[in-house]
């Protein structure tokens, strides 16, 4: 594929297009999004995700894979515009996002409107180490494209299905396939480990300040909750979410 002309402008076209896609409205449009750092790119890629080229700060390393994808040389002015990280690593990747297959595997988390991209990534990295075949969006819940979502999967986002879906159709099918659905919640909840695990889970989590909406709560098969020792009110969103991963993958 190989490299094109060195680009110093932060007014050249194709630079704000790389800019454009900072914005989640744009991300859906064009169906791309960006990646930034050499070992998210290299995920990417062997996932087998779609890299449709690659942006290079003038100097940094060029990885032999690299040179299979167009790409282009930006200055560090240039890449220091386009970047949103604070510490770049000076390459960054465009992507086309995945049409994911429905098959979601026996183990899946539903996620209602999660709001922090950190608790979001953090998620997806989470199901990914624990085993979970897949994990289903809600609406309300931040751009899983955005960058610090990214950012906090490390990896993850490529490495197993996520589909974006109407939560109550969705758990309306699963339980028509024999998933019982698992719903987290702090009132009117059983302690998770006095809960018998089933051969297949749906674990739905809910906003961080709200939590699962009631008319999720209401389709749940079993409402579960996990015992707070100390003064806490809560668990912050996504460590009750690995607990009770963990917990089910260890059936």
């Amino acid at each position: 594929m190989g490299f094109t002309h060195m680009i110093t402008s932060r007014q050249n076209e194709r630079v704000k297009g790389w800019k454009k896609l900072q914005q989640s409205k744009v991300r859906k449009e064009t169906g791309l999004f960006l990646v930034e750092g050499y070992h998210l790119i290299e995920e990417a890629w062997k996932s087998d995700w779609e890299i449709t080229e690659i942006v290079i700060r003038d100097g940094s390393i060029i990885p032999d894979f690299y040179q299979t994808f167009p790409y282009t040389f930006v200055t560090d002015d240039v890449f220091s515009h386009i970047s949103q990280t604070q510490s770049p690593q000076g390459v960054l990747a465009v992507i086309r996002k995945k049409t994911t297959q429905q098959n979601l595997g026996n183990l899946v988390l539903l996620i209602d409107a999660i709001q922090d991209p950190g608790n979001l990534g953090t998620m997806i990295r989470t199901a990914d180490a624990a085993g979970f075949s897949g994990i289903v969006i809600g609406s309300g819940t931040v751009d899983i494209f955005n960058d610090k979502v990214i950012r906090a999967t490390q990896g993850s986002l490529f490495h197993l299905p996520i589909i974006q879906d109407d939560l109550s159709t969705c758990i309306s099918r699963l339980k028509q396939s024999d998933y019982t659905i698992w719903a987290t919640a702090l009132e009117q909840a059983t302690p998770y480990k006095d809960v018998p695990i089933p051969d297949k889970t749906a674990l739905l989590i809910g906003n961080e300040g709200a939590g699962v909406q009631p008319n999720l709560i209401k389709q749940a098969d079993d409402i579960v909750t996990i015992p707070i020792y100390g003064h806490a009110e809560s668990l912050n969103a996504s460590i009750a979410a690995g607990i009770l991963m963990y917990h089910l993958r260890g059936h």
